[in-house]
This record gives structure tokens, C-alpha cells and sequence, in this order.
């Protein structure tokens, strides 16, 4: 089921590719939905995604698909992108194939690794230095592989074009080096903790938001350390 805004945003979309055949900007869909900020779209595109209803083209700017409509609205539609049709094969000269074991779910569960959650990060004005330990997060260990790692929960909406929204948790790599691309956790003037995209600019080290509302903060590099690089990200609904 979809909310309100995630339904008008839909159609908005599907009447919009069925007019010009070219997607809506971020800006039009923002207006037409009477939003405050792009960020608010970018979370209904996410949920519409997830749902199914749309899909993002990769490498494309503005490309969006509609896959599928509300069922109250095209329920005919739905039905025959869904179909494919059934086809019986004999058995005759095949092996069946070997029954697979069921998961043991107590080796799952004993495999599990405990990482500690260390507060809040900003993902938009740089906020006080990383807390210490306030939970701890149970992780599959194929999700963050070798290494020390800890969970900061994002404030912010500096990085929602990279796909961290406000209220996600990010998975950290401990490390204090980074590859210009990656995203860091950095601390700035050993007092102030941000979530940016790290880049060189000669000498300097500019700290680069996801998010064409925030300017990207250049630093000297003795004021920039870089605590950890981005593995993982989990959300809640």
C-alpha cells in the first residue's frame, strides 16, 4: 500500500513519461508535489523503488521507469506485465535434482558479529565529536568482512543523492587513510564529526557533500583526520 504523497508522485511520473517520454525533474516533481525540499522527494523515489513501482535507470540522469502502477488504478495493466507463461517438461532421461539441506540457523546466529553503535553523525553541519558507545549493532560478517568497525546513526541530509537519508545507520571501516571518492567519517579540528565525501584539492582536503544544498568545505590537512570509511548502511522502517 502506498501513502498519499508516494501515490501522487507515482502518477505524476507515469503521466509525465506517457506525455514527452522524458522523466519529471527533481525540481517539477518537487513543485508539483508542494514539497519544501528535494529531499523529501528523494525519499518517496526510494520507497516507490523498494515497492517496486519504479526503477532508476544506472548511468542516466533524471531516467526513471514505472514498472508498475496501483492495482485500484491499472489492475489489467499489472496482471499482463506480470504473466509468463507455465511450460511442463518431462522427466524422461533427467536427474532430479538433489535435495539441498535447510539452513542451519544456530551456526547463522553463532556467526553473527557485534559492532558498537558510538552516537550520532552529521550528514549536513558538522556536529560534536563522535560519542562514546551507546548500543551495540549484531551484523552478519559477510556484510563488513575484515577489520574493526562501528555504527553511527545520520543526522542530516548532506549526503541523500548517495543514498544516506536522515535516521539511516552507517556501517565505519576504522582506518585513517581514504581513497579520493570515498566516503569518511572526518573529523575536523579534533571537535566536529561529519559524514562527506572525501576529495584533494592540491594540498588540501575538501569534504563534499551529497547534496546540492551544502558547499563543499575545504581544509588545510593537518585539521582534517580521517577516522573510518563507509562499508555498510542499514535502514529502518
Amino acid at each position: 500500500m502506498l501513502t498519499r504523497k508516494q501515490h501522487e508522485l507515482l502518477l505524476f511520473i507515469h503521466d509525465r513519461l506517457k506525455e514527452t517520454g522524458i522523466p519529471p525533474s527533481f525540481d517539477e516533481m518537487k513543485d508539483a508535489l508542494d514539497l519544501a525540499s528535494k529531499s523529501g522527494i528523494h525519499r518517496l523515489i526510494s520507497a516507490l523503488e523498494e515497492r517496486g513501482f519504479i526503477r532508476r535507470l544506472a548511468n542516466r540522469a533524471r531516467a526513471l521507469e514505472v514498472i508498475r502502477l496501483p492495482d485500484s488504478i491499472a489492475p489489467g495493466l499489472n496482471a499482463q506485465r506480470k504473466f509468463s507463461p507455465s511450460v511442463i517438461e518431462g522427466s524422461l532421461g533427467r536427474t532430479a535434482p538433489a535435495p539441498q539441506p535447510a539452513p542451519d540457523i544456530g551456526n547463522i546466529a553463532a556467526n553473527m558479529v557485534s559492532i558498537p553503535v558510538m552516537g550520532r553523525i552529521a550528514a549536513g553541519v558538522p556536529i560534536a565529536a563522535i560519542q562514546n558507545q551507546t548500543s551495540m549493532l549484531t551484523l552478519p560478517p559477510d556484510m563488513i568482512g575484515n577489520g574493526e568497525h562501528y555504527a553511527l546513526e545520520v543526522k542530516g541530509d548532506s549526503m541523500i543523492e548517495a543514498g544516506i537519508f536522515d535516521g539511516d545507520t552507517v556501517v565505519i571501516r576504522r582506518g585513517n587513510t581514504a581513497n579520493p571518492g570515498e566516503i569518511v567519517v572526518a573529523l575536523v579540528d579534533d571537535e566536529e564529526a561529519t559524514l562527506k565525501r572525501f576529495r584533494r584539492k592540491g594540498a588540501s582536503i575538501a569534504l563534499e557533500a551529497a547534496n546540492p544544498a551544502y558547499e563543499t568545505r575545504i581544509f588545510g590537512p593537518d585539521r582534517v583526520q580521517v577516522q573510518g570509511k563507509l562499508v555498510g548502511l542499514i535502514r529502518r522502517y
